[in-house]
């Protein structure tokens, strides 16, 4: 079995796929709000670290990005929804764009 090769430092953004393929809406329920409420909680525990840190913080951005994941994770459940009702399955091609931060 052939390995990957290593990434070179000149490569400045790198594309994960995390998600690809054809699911039944059960399936990409599970999968999308699994992705969304890890990221919620990550905020949630970074919040709970600042404030540890330093009991006034403003936590206010994290709350704001909490918020702005609950919305998408309505958004994702209203979608769902309606696949289902359309005896749909769903498409997901989720990949994660990272690059070096300037």
């Amino acid at each position: 079995m052939e390995t990957k090769e290593r990434v070179k430092k000149e490569q400045a953004t790198q594309h994960l796929q995390l998600v690809k393929g054809d699911f039944t809406t059960s399936e990409a329920s599970h999968v999308i709000m699994s992705l969304i409420d890890g990221k919620i909680n990550f905020h949630k525990f970074l919040r709970f670290q600042n404030w540890e840190r330093d009991h006034q913080c403003d936590t206010n951005p994290i709350d704001l990005r909490i918020a702005e994941l609950e919305k998408e994770k309505e958004v994702a459940r209203d979608f769902i929804d309606y696949a289902r009702s359309e005896g749909k399955d769903l498409k997901i091609d989720g990949v994660l764009k990272i690059s070096l931060s300037e």
